[in-house]
């Protein structure tokens, strides 16, 4: 059984930093794009950031600059580096990852983890 677990969340001021990390575990041959999402209370799961097996990045243009994505493929971990934080980055975020076993291949999920940044 693959699982995302999330982790790094919390409270912060405007203008702080936090580092998300997404661990995956279980049997796993293979991880091609993980990506970074966020949902707002009572707006839509949005985009945040997107990183390829091989390291190419994408980012939404709200936090380009700010946020950095990266990945340590020996520990099958990813990370979000959140700088420059403001108040509308408070959401709960969301680990996704493309994970191959030995006959398919799914997407899977994180639990979430919240971040709040007050003003």
């Amino acid at each position: 059984q693959v699982q995302l677990v999330e982790s790094g969340g919390g409270l912060v001021q405007a203008g702080g930093s936090l580092r998300l990390s997404c661990a995956a575990s279980g049997i796993i041959f293979s991880i091609a794009v993980m990506d970074w999402y966020r949902q707002a209370p009572g707006k839509q799961r949005e985009l945040v950031a997107t990183i390829s097996s091989g390291g190419r990045t994408n980012y939404s243009n709200s936090v380009k600059g700010r946020f950095a994505i990266s990945r340590d493929n020996a520990k099958n971990t990813m990370y979000l580096q959140m700088n420059s934080l403001k108040p509308e980055d408070t959401g709960v975020y969301y680990c996704n990852a493309r994970i191959g076993s030995a006959t398919a291949t799914y997407d899977y999920w994180g639990q979430g983890t919240q971040v709040t940044v007050s003003s």
